[in-house]
């Protein structure tokens, strides 16, 4: 018998960061958006854990218990008392360090395949504060939609949306550590007062009307700066997608993916082509949202 869960890549439409906290992370106000990438993560019985994974950049993905996906089972088993005795199969399509997740979207589909597997009963509640345990956007892979993440990102709350939105992803030559963009963020803040970070009315109020235009008006990155401090090319390409017709284009969080968000899916069509044609990013893919979270197919 074996489990497969789907689940979905996410981008930021907001991310404010405040200062960083005692303990060395930011308050966040993270407003995410899943989007039709999936990876397929399949757990099976098995004498011990072990991780495999097969797909695009799949050789960047670690296969021992630092996996995302192997602490998601190992948190799960320790809470009922048993053996994370699991073949725990990726099958990715969500780009590997690029800012949409894709590590924290393995976590959150081998949480939800072992308690089905597994028949543990665990409860919603009790899924998402293992996520929040295993790291700040794995709660939101779980769920899916749209939400508003704040603390470090891990506490939700689901958002309301009025319509499907359009984006183009162009990914990158080579990844950006999340930690690192972060440590830019505080260099590049030094001397400077760091506001609250909050949400924006005007963006929620786009979301949950679907109006696309809107929307484009108030997507934000507080990372962007340091991502493309670390990355300067990032804006070679964000130029080709805005002279394209995208609304708007942005470092997906931490980087190093790009996000441009357009009209409708023939605009997103020409952004793409624009893209593939301009030699600024290794690979470009298109995807709506919102979708669901995590989904045992």
């Amino acid at each position: 018998m074996s489990v497969t869960v789907r689940v979905p890549a996410k981008v930021n439409v907001q991310l404010a960061v405040g200062a960083a906290r005692p303990d060395g992370f930011h308050d966040l106000a993270n407003v995410f958006l899943a989007v039709g990438l999936y990876d397929e993560v399949t757990v099976t019985p098995a004498d011990e854990l072990r991780v495999t994974c097969a797909g695009p950049d799949a050789g960047e993905v670690p296969l021992d218990r630092t996996n995302l996906a192997a602490r998601a089972a190992i948190a799960l088993a320790a809470r009922r008392g048993i053996e994370p005795a699991v073949h725990i199969h990726i099958d990715k399509d969500i780009p590997v360090a690029g800012g949409m997740a894709g590590g924290s979207a393995d976590g959150a589909g081998a949480l939800l395949a072992c308690n089905t597997l597994w028949g543990t009963g665990a409860s919603r509640a009790e899924l998402l504060a293992i996520c929040a345990e295993l790291g700040s956007d794995v709660p939101f892979s779980l769920v899916g939609g749209a939400a508003l993440g704040v603390g470090r990102g891990e506490q939700l709350t689901v958002l309301e949306t009025g319509g499907t939105f359009h984006w183009v992803f162009a990914m990158a030559e080579r990844g950006l550590s999340t930690p690192a963009v972060f440590r830019e963020f505080d260099r590049l803040a030094q001397g400077r007062e760091i506001p609250e970070p909050v949400a924006s009315a005007e963006l929620l109020e786009a979301l949950a009307k679907g109006d696309v235009e809107a929307l484009a008006a108030a997507v934000s990155n507080d990372l962007q700066p340091a991502a493309l401090s670390l990355f300067p090319e990032l804006a070679d390409t964000l130029e080709v997608g805005r002279g394209a017709g995208a609304l708007t284009a942005l470092v997906s969080g931490s980087g190093p993916t790009t996000a441009f968000l357009a009209r409708d899916a023939e605009s997103a069509e020409k952004v793409a082509e624009a893209l593939r044609a301009s030699g600024t990013c290794r690979a470009v893919r298109m995807a709506a949202g919102p979708v669901a979270g995590a989904t045992v197919l």
